[in-house]
């Protein structure tokens, strides 16, 4: 399984924190931007340190959300 993040524009309030947990993922424009992958772990992590809960990590293949759960 391929997990990838998404962003949802509309929560994103642009505090950074993806970012600092996963910079090689992340990249804070307006709004954060996904600029690359990494292990579930570190996208869940980068997921969790978001105080909008704007991130959610989906299986690429088929679509299913890990997180949130």
């Amino acid at each position: 399984m391929s997990y990838v993040p998404v962003i949802d524009p509309d929560e994103c309030l642009a505090h950074g924190d993806c970012v600092e947990v996963a910079p090689e993922v992340f990249r804070l424009d307006d709004t954060a931007v996904v600029i690359g992958t990494g292990p579930v772990e570190l996208l869940v992590a980068a997921a969790e340190s978001c105080p909008a809960v704007a991130i959610s990590i989906v299986d690429e293949d088929t679509g299913a959300v890990l997180y949130p759960a």
